[in-house]
C-alpha cells in the first residue's frame, strides 16, 4: 500500500485536487478571486511536491512504471501547468466555469501523466484518451463564440481519427507480437511487414499529436480559435507530454527497428522545420503565428530524437524546459493585449515599447529563446539538439536544420521591429497587467535567461538520462 501511495504520488495529488474541486462546486459558491488564490496554491504544492519523496518501480504487472526521469518530466508539466494559472488569471476571473475548466486541465495532466507511466499499450492508449478529450471541451470554452466551437469541433474529429490509427496499429502490434508489454515488446521485433505497417500507424497517431507535417492541418485553426489559455496548453503540455512518452516508444519499445525510423523522422523532422517556417513567415494573427512557429520548433525536437541516444533524452527534455518558458512568455504578453484591446494581429504591436515597455522586454526575450539567439536559454536548447543529432554523422540533416534556425530568424525578429522599431499612429494603451500574471510572466523572462547561463540544469538532466 505504502509503495503504490509512493510510485503514484503525482497521479495521487492530481486526483485529489480533481475531487476536491468537485466538492466545492457541488457546495457553496466562493468567490472566483478566492477560489483562483486556493487552485494556485495546490497547483504549487503539488509542483513542490514532486522534487520530494519519489521513488522507482512498477506497479499492476508492469502497466504502471515510474523512474527519476518520469519524475522530472512530469514535474516539467506541473511547472507549466502552475504557470497557466497565474498568466491567465484575469481571463478565469471572468470566467462563469472556471472550476470546471480547472478540473478539465487537470483532468487531462492526469491522464498525461499516466501516459508518461504506461509501461504497455493498453495503458498507452487509455491515458491518451483521458488527456485528448478533456482539451476538445477546453477548446469549446468561449462558448459565445462560433470560432470556439468550430476549434473544439475540428479538435475532437482529429483526434478521434488519430485514435482509431492508434487502436488499428495497436491491434497490428499485437497480432504480430502475441504481446502489448513494452518491455516484452522488443523481444518480438524482428522488423517483419506486418510490423513496420504496424509501427507506421502508430507513429502517425504521435504525429498527428505533435503537428508533424503533414499531419498539422489542424493546428492552426485550433489554436486560433481556442481561448489563449488552452493555446497555450495546447502548445506546451499537450506537446511535452506527447514528445517524453514518444521518445520513450521509440528508445525502449522500437529500438529493433531504429533505422525504419530514424529515416522517417529525418525526413519529417526536415518536412516540419520547411513548412512551418514558410507558413510562420506569412501569419498576421498571433496565434496562428506561434500555431506555425511550434511546428518548426518540432522538427527541431525530431533533430533531437534521431540521435537514439541518451544524450537526444537530455537534450529534448531541455529543450520542452525552455520551450515552456519561452512560449508560455510569448503567450502571456499575447494574453494580456488581446484581453484588453481585442487586438490579435501582429501589425497592432508596431510601437508596443513606447507604451508597455515591460510587456515588449518579455516579448522580445521569449522570440529570442524561440529563435536561438544568444545568451537566451533556446540558443543552448537548440545547440544541445543539433549536437545530439550530429551524433549520427548525418551532416546534410544537420546542415538543413541550421539553415531553418536562420530563416525562422527573419519572423522572430520582424516582430521585434516592429514592437521597438516602427511607428504607430494608434498604439496600443498601456496594458494594466494582473499581479499574477505579472510574476508569471517575471519567472517566465528569469527562466529564459538563467536556465541557459546555468550549466548545471542540462547536467542534472543528462545524469537522469
Amino acid at each position: 500500500m505504502i509503495e503504490t501511495l509512493t510510485l503514484m504520488k503525482p497521479e495521487l495529488i492530481i486526483t485529489f485536487i480533481i475531487f476536491l474541486l468537485l466538492f466545492i462546486k457541488i457546495g457553496k459558491g466562493v468567490k472566483s478571486e478566492t477560489m483562483l488564490l486556493l487552485i494556485q496554491v495546490l497547483l504549487l504544492l503539488n509542483f513542490i511536491t514532486g522534487f520530494i519523496f519519489n521513488s522507482e518501480g512498477n506497479l499492476f504487472d508492469g502497466m504502471y512504471q515510474t523512474t527519476a526521469m518520469m519524475a522530472l518530466q512530469k514535474n516539467i508539466l506541473s511547472l507549466g501547468i502552475y504557470l497557466i494559472s497565474l498568466l491567465f488569471a484575469s481571463w478565469f476571473k471572468k470566467s462563469e466555469h472556471m472550476l470546471e475548466f480547472f478540473i478539465l486541465m487537470l483532468s487531462a495532466l492526469l491522464g498525461m501523466f499516466f501516459l508518461i507511466s504506461s509501461g504497455n499499450l493498453l495503458m498507452f492508449f487509455l491515458a491518451l484518451e483521458l488527456a485528448t478529450i478533456p482539451v476538445a471541451a477546453m477548446a469549446n470554452f468561449d462558448l459565445d463564440k462560433k470560432v470556439s466551437s468550430e476549434a473544439a469541433m475540428k479538435m475532437i474529429l482529429s483526434s478521434a481519427f488519430s485514435s482509431g490509427i492508434l487502436l488499428f496499429g495497436i491491434s497490428l502490434i499485437y497480432g504480430a507480437t502475441g504481446t502489448i508489454s513494452f518491455t516484452e515488446l522488443p523481444l518480438y521485433l524482428d522488423g517483419s511487414p506486418l510490423q513496420i505497417l504496424a509501427f507506421l500507424f502508430l507513429f502517425t497517431a504521435f504525429a498527428f499529436k505533435l503537428s508533424i507535417v503533414p499531419f498539422h492541418l489542424w493546428t492552426a485553426d485550433v489554436y486560433e480559435g481556442s481561448p489563449i489559455a488552452v493555446t497555450s496548453f495546447l502548445s506546451v503540455i499537450s506537446k511535452g507530454a506527447v514528445t517524453f512518452i514518444f521518445i520513450s516508444t521509440l528508445y525502449k519499445v522500437f529500438q529493433p527497428i531504429n533505422e525504419v525510423w530514424y529515416n522517417m523522422i529525418m525526413i519529417l523532422s526536415i518536412a516540419s522545420m520547411v513548412i512551418g517556417n514558410l507558413f510562420a513567415l506569412r501569419q498576421q494573427n498571433i496565434k496562428r503565428f506561434i500555431a506555425f512557429s511550434s511546428i518548426a520548433q518540432v522538427g527541431f525536437i525530431l533533430v533531437g530524437i534521431s540521435s537514439n541516444s541518451a544524450q537526444g533524452i537530455s537534450s529534448v527534455v531541455y529543450f520542452i524546459l525552455i520551450y515552456i518558458f519561452s512560449n508560455l512568455a510569448a503567450f502571456g504578453v499575447a494574453s494580456a493585449i488581446s484581453s484588453q484591446t481585442g487586438k490579435e494581429n501582429i501589425n497592432d504591436y508596431k510601437g508596443l515599447y513606447q507604451t508597455n515597455p515591460f510587456l515588449s522586454l518579455v516579448l522580445v526575450l521569449a522570440l529570442f529563446s524561440l529563435a536561438g539567439i544568444p545568451p537566451t536559454a533556446g540558443f543552448f536548447g537548440k545547440l544541445f539538439l543539433l549536437t545530439a543529432g550530429a551524433s549520427k554523422g548525418s551532416y546534410l540533416f544537420i546542415t538543413i536544420a541550421a539553415l531553418n534556425m536562420i530563416i525562422s530568424l527573419y519572423y522572430y525578429l520582424r516582430i521585434v521591429r516592429a514592437v521597438f522599431m516602427e511607428k504607430n499612429e494608434q498604439p496600443i494603451e498601456k496594458i494594466e497587467i494582473d499581479l499574477s500574471a505579472k510574476f508569471a510572466l517575471t519567472i517566465c523572462a528569469a527562466g529564459i535567461v538563467l536556465i541557459g547561463l546555468l550549466s548545471w540544469t542540462y547536467d542534472y538532466i543528462q545524469s537522469l538520462s
